[in-house]
């Protein structure tokens, strides 16, 4: 229990040191004193945990914190959002725990980061519903997380690549492995390309329809959509006569209407547009092929057992290295992540090395 409330609390100062981090580097001083007012609500949670086990004094950052810090330093802080979103529903989940344990009343700000969100409007009415929606639409832009999606990547290309890789030598006792990896790099990269640049081309076709379609509406249903604008807004918690404001000023001009009910209503964010489907191709090709070349690697320089051996341990050392790196986003342990990766990797590449000298065997045979 002691150990569980330990990383309990450094996750909700991770999260409110984090959240300090991106409010300070916010140009929209709206959307910053959001942030800061999360980073508030973090803190808060962290004093009740060490106020509940035993005045636990408050630790400093972690270094999975200092290291996602420094990714926003040089990718940008959007990136952190993602990793955030996927550390607020455990914050959730431990406080309420701890509290319905302890028969404490739950307050409701153990809720999920939209709800905290729309709380914050409800107690800061400076900021609007469309300011709102700006921070919200970040959150989605994030939600699919570029750095998750780079170390899924190389975890394909690498997991895929060595299965190939062990399956070949075990069927030839360590020949022909080089040319086997290089064509299942090739082929694999490849493959992800192609599907991601399939996945990004149909969704920007279809959100462009979608838009389309809305703005039809606009011009033939002006009421109605005014209606729905202002049922968003009072959803949000704005005032019902604020609300309809809101909605009366964004129609007056249809153009930013367009723009405003393609964000609030479908939940696209048009910055998605803009993406192209052919850098999507190429990143997704090059991640899978970082990964599958790490099991290949000991065969341009060597053959036979010896080359399996440093095949298996390079890659033993790569699924190590990506199960620290997703610890960026559970909050795990980073040996319990990384040995889990390489127990589930090296497994296999167990099976398919078996399977392999089967099929040797059978056709020696």
């Amino acid at each position: 229990m002691k150990n569980k409330s330990l990383a309990n609390l450094q996750t909700e100062i991770d999260t409110a040191w984090l959240y300090d981090k991106i409010a300070a580097q916010e140009d929209n001083p709206d959307v910053a004193a959001i942030f800061r007012g999360l980073a508030e609500i973090e803190r808060s949670h962290a004093l009740h945990f060490s106020q509940q086990n035993g005045g636990i004094a408050l630790p400093g950052p972690s270094w999975r914190a200092r290291t996602l810090n420094q990714v926003g330093k040089v990718f940008g802080y959007d990136y952190l959002l993602g990793a955030l979103l996927e550390t607020e529903k455990s914050i959730a989940n431990a406080v309420v725990t701890a509290k319905n344990k302890k028969q404490a009343p739950v307050s409701g700000t153990e809720t999920n980061h939209v709800k905290i969100l729309q709380s914050l409007l409800q107690t800061k009415s400076r900021v609007s519903g469309e300011k709102l929606s700006q921070l919200e639409g970040k959150h989605k832009t994030v939600g699919g997380n570029a750095l998750r999606a780079a170390v899924l990547g190389g975890n394909d290309g690498l997991v895929s690549n060595m299965s190939l890789v062990m399956g070949v030598a075990g069927a030839t006792g360590g020949s022909g492995v080089l040319l086997a990896g290089v064509a299942g790099l090739l082929a694999g990269a490849l493959s992800m390309a192609l599907g991601e640049w399939i996945s990004v081309k149909s969704s920007q076709e279809l959100y462009e329809r979608q838009m389309a379609l809305e703005q039809e509406e606009i011009e033939l249903h002006p009421e109605a959509e005014k209606k729905e604008l202002a049922l968003i807004y009072m959803a949000k918690g704005i005032s019902e006569a604020e609300a309809w404001k809101m909605a009366e000023t964004t129609m007056a001009d249809k153009a930013h209407a367009h723009e405003v009910l393609v964000k609030e209503e479908l939940g696209i964010n048009a910055e998605e547009l803009q993406g192209s489907a052919w850098e999507a191709a190429l990143a997704s090709f090059f991640l899978f092929a970082v990964g599958a070349v790490l099991p290949v690697l000991p065969f341009f320089f060597g053959s036979g057992t010896p080359a399996v051996i440093w095949s298996l341990a390079l890659s033993a050392l790569g699924l190590f290295l990506i199960g620290a790196a997703i610890t960026l986003f559970t909050g795990k342990s980073v040996w319990y992540s990384g040995f889990r990766q390489v127990l589930f990797g090296l497994a296999a590449a167990g099976v398919t090395f078996f399977i392999g000298k089967l099929i040797g065997v059978s056709i020696a045979g």
